[in-house]
């Protein structure tokens, strides 16, 4: 068995010796693992795809959570009475406002049963990049310097400030992965010195805790750790697989899974070569699809779920500071997509085309953005030459 921190030290950049054995276990008994089919609140006006190995038969499109509060839900009703059966929030939308709104729309057994619902660890890297921080501050200027020419390197070779591959969908987002790079960078000198205590396990376990009496439910079925992950290296860490197993096993969750918008063919390919990971939910659209297809078709290969995000972000925005977008992005999708639908619909539309991911994700801001988006399921169209 490799060593703990032999194992720390190799980061993505060596991923696919570091992980051999469980890449090959991830994907040689992929069919093994999966689940039979499992529907809820199944409608003859809605498609559905099957969630990877966990079997969960979910609506192409799924619900956001951030529009989701305590005086603006009725959307989502609206949105369940047709057929969409998955809702996503996090602790972090609202400052827990979103899962008190979904209390308040699933507030009985019986409309538990009609969905499946997935709760995020908001704030779990921010343990992880502190700690090491911490040890960077109070180290000489030029062993600073070092490390982060090293962060500085490791992003370059991994193109993930490559244009067309990131994209920015709110502001500050390209700074974000700053503090994940630095410790990425620290990781082989000072993993002993961070990883590996309870202070991470300690997190997961309140959080969980948190979102569960926040939305007055007994279990989610997915726990995605971390909430938007920045490199591979953030969903290699033991301490994750370690929490979620005993929540599982207090039957308080079913799945794991993870999101990111950075990196997130590289986050992915890393998620799936774990085995640990059921779900991803990565930033997927007209623009950055061409660098996530093969991580995509490797997830599925894998019976990991994939859901798409940021797919009409790409071509249009509610953060006013990053208007207007590129108009280049919004005559892509209208040449791409035919038909005289809105380009962010049209931007749905594109990813579903991929029979390798589960969903798109949708904020459904109203019930003007349910009756629109929701008509997109199933919808099958010629997708011309980019």
């Amino acid at each position: 068995m490799i060593d703990r921190r032999e194992f720390l030290k190799s980061g993505s950049l060596a991923i696919a010796g570091a992980s051999i054995s469980t890449a090959a276990f991830a994907f040689e008994n992929a069919s093994k693992m999966r689940s039979a089919p499992e529907w809820r609140n199944k409608q003859s006006d809605m498609a559905y795809r099957q969630l990877g190995r966990t079997g969960l038969m979910i609506s192409e499109i799924v619900n956001g959570g951030d529009p989701v509060s305590t005086t603006n839900y009725q959307m989502v009703e609206r949105a369940i009475e047709r057929g969409l059966n998955y809702l996503d929030m996090a602790p972090a939308y609202g400052r827990g406002e979103c899962e008190r709104g979904y209390k308040l729309i699933i507030d009985s057994s019986s409309k538990r049963e009609e969905v499946f619902m997935t709760t995020k660890v908001s704030g779990f890297l921010e343990i992880r990049n502190r700690l090491y921080r911490e040890i960077f501050d109070g180290l000489p200027e030029g062993k600073k310097q070092a490390i982060l020419k090293k962060a500085a390197d490791i992003r370059y070779e991994r193109g993930v400030d490559e244009p067309g591959y990131f994209l920015t969908y709110w502001t500050g987002q390209q700074r974000s992965m700053d503090p994940s790079y630095l410790a990425n960078a620290m990781v082989a000198d000072y993993a002993h010195k961070v990883e590996a205590g309870r202070e991470y396990k300690d997190f997961i376990f309140a959080s969980v805790q948190g979102s569960l009496q926040r939305t007055g439910q007994k279990y989610f079925d997915i726990l995605m750790c971390p909430h938007g992950a920045n490199s591979a290296e953030e969903v290699q860490i033991p301490e994750i697989y370690e929490a979620f197993d005993r929540l599982k096993q207090e039957g308080l969750v079913r799945y794991l899974g993870v999101s990111t918008h950075n990196d997130p063919a590289g986050v992915l390919r890393a998620a799936t070569k774990s085995g640990r990971y059921d779900v991803v939910m990565c930033a997927y659209n007209v623009i950055n699809g061409g660098y996530m297809s093969d991580a995509i078709r490797e997830a599925k290969a894998a019976g990991v779920g994939v859901i798409g995000m940021k797919s009409a972000m790409a071509v249009a925005t509610h953060h006013k500071n990053l208007l207007p977008l590129p108009q280049w992005r919004i005559d892509k999708v209208n040449h791409i997509v035919p038909g005289d639908m809105k380009a962010p619909m049209k931007a749905y539309v594109w990813s579903l085309q991929n029979p390798n991911i589960s969903a798109v994700i949708s904020n459904l801001w109203d019930n003007k953005f349910v009756d629109e988006n929701l008509s997109l399921a199933g919808m099958k169209v010629e997708l011309q030459p980019g």
